[in-house]
């Protein structure tokens, strides 16, 4: 008996086949049953990529929007402890209180700009610990709130749907010599 060459590499394949599966330490198929799909029958085959891609979208879509909520909410910290810290520096350099607030204002628009932050969420308060507020030794305490909106959503605005409020303060020394 001759054994043709189609024959030989069904064989061989077969062979490679078992080895394998001895290996993975799964159950020997009998021969009849070697293209039969996962689930025991062909109607099922695909179904699974299917039902991935469907698990895959409803998972991973509230997790990237929580990973860029997150991601907001951490640049408008950086932004309110930068703002805060440079208004109340430029505060005390000022000659007089009307331009050292306007000043500092500014300075915090600036640095909330810099951060992709509007005007129109934020808002400033200037204290001092004394009646003068630029006399030397007076400390000068700038708090900067921000109210961080929710990323992506068209009528967060208008609705008022915020992601966090901020609040950040620095404070600064009036200098003896001026």
């Amino acid at each position: 008996m001759q054994i043709s060459g189609a024959d030989m590499s069904e064989a061989r394949l077969n062979a490679l086949r078992q080895r394998v599966r001895e290996a993975l330490c799964l159950p020997a198929r009998p021969p009849g049953k070697e293209h039969v799909g996962i689930a025991g029958s062909g109607a099922q085959q695909g179904s699974a990529v299917v039902e991935f891609t469907f698990l895959a979208v409803l998972l991973m879509v509230p997790v990237v929007y929580f990973v860029v909520t997150v991601g907001q909410i951490q640049g408008g910290s950086f932004a309110v402890v930068g703002a805060a810290d440079q208004a109340a520096k430029v505060f005390v350099t000022q000659s007089d209180p009307a331009s050292a607030r306007i000043a500092a204002e500014r300075s915090v628009l600036v640095a909330l700009k810099d951060y992709g932050h509007s005007p129109e969420s934020t808002s400033v308060t200037i204290t001092c610990d004394r009646a003068g507020c630029l006399s030397a030794g007076t400390t000068v305490t700038v708090t900067v709130q921000l109210d961080v909106s929710l990323p992506m959503m068209p009528l967060g605005d208008s609705l008022n749907l915020k992601a966090s409020r901020l609040s950040a303060s620095a404070s600064q020394v009036v200098g003896r010599y001026q």
